[in-house]
């Protein structure tokens, strides 16, 4: 190899390394941020979960706030709450939200960007402002829109938030009524995604409107089906502000969620070390529905 060679190739290895150093300081920010906010405090939950927390100096107790959260009665009761709650809102949210999809589709273009931006409104506005609008609509009294509804109908009116046979009932409808919009532009895209050529293909064959969703959209959405149903599922487990301003978690704890349950015992009790303890649980938990949801509908999904 010649002197001028050796050189090139030294130059070269020289502009390898200084991309790599370039590329690495374009991400360091988005690490740091990283590093910051989500790796740190799950490692620093995790140590708290195993103290008793205290301004000026935590006390070690062990696993005494994982015996302390699988012995208290209304921790099994707020699962309870959140499964009910995850397991009717979850599936009738993807129904809801491929139903509307599909209707969408039939109308050209402009007209399903307006559908699309109608629905989606919501999911850009506050939760405050959203449940404030809610509670308006749930209002106990006569006056309340839904008791309106009812006594026109010649029915007796309900006291939606502080009965404890209504008070879930109230939560899985906000929740359907109110946070589609994301769900549905995703199935939206998803269908714009299939071929045209699949459906006249299917007419030839004289297959009927319902036909076609079974056996052509159905299989061809299940991989934005699997991810809304995942995320779905985590964030239903997750759910907080809905219960926090709507009923506090009442009424007799009918609707208190983990996540008002951990946030009550950090920031109402100031038991951090039981909160942690709490929030680790819940993170398992997810952890281990997220891979059963894979491994049993993630087989024949293709990406």
């Amino acid at each position: 190899m010649t002197k001028k060679q050796e050189n090139k190739t030294k130059r070269k290895r020289s502009w390898i390394k200084a991309d790599d150093i370039s590329g690495y300081l374009f991400i360091s920010v988005a690490m740091i941020i990283f590093a910051a906010f989500t790796v740190y405090p799950v490692f620093s939950a995790i140590r708290t979960s195993f103290v008793e927390y205290k301004p000026f100096g935590s006390e070690f107790v062990g696993f005494e706030n994982y015996i302390e959260t699988f012995t208290n009665a209304l921790f099994y009761k707020s699962v309870k709450n959140t499964i009910v709650y995850t397991v009717v809102v979850v599936p009738l949210s993807l129904v809801i939200a491929f139903s509307i999809a599909v209707m969408v589709m039939a109308f050209r273009k402009r007209t399903q960007s307006i559908f699309k931006a109608i629905y989606y409104l919501p999911g850009i506005a506050s939760g405050v402002a959203l449940s404030v609008v809610w509670l308006w609509l749930y209002d106990s009294s006569p006056s309340g829109l839904f008791n309106r509804i009812l006594s026109f109908f010649g029915l007796s009116t309900q006291n939606w938030l502080n009965s404890s046979k209504t008070s879930m009932l109230s939560l899985i409808i906000m929740a359907l009524a109110s946070s589609q919009g994301s769900s549905i532009i995703i199935y939206v895209a998803a269908l714009l995604g299939i071929d045209n050529s699949t459906f006249e293909a299917a007419e030839l064959d004289g297959a009927s409107f319902m036909q076609k969703i079974r056996y052509i959209v159905i299989p061809l959405v299940k991989p934005s089906t699997l991810f809304l149903f995942v995320t779905g599922i985590i964030g239903s487990f997750q759910v907080f502000m809905n219960a926090y301003m709507m009923t506090g978690g009442g009424p007799d704890n009918n609707t208190t969620m983990i996540g008002l349950l951990i946030f009550n015992n950090a920031f109402v009790y100031s038991k951090y070390g039981l909160a942690c303890a709490q929030a680790i649980v819940l993170a398992i938990i997810i952890a281990a529905i997220s891979f059963v949801q894979f491994k049993l509908m993630g087989v024949d999904v293709e990406y």
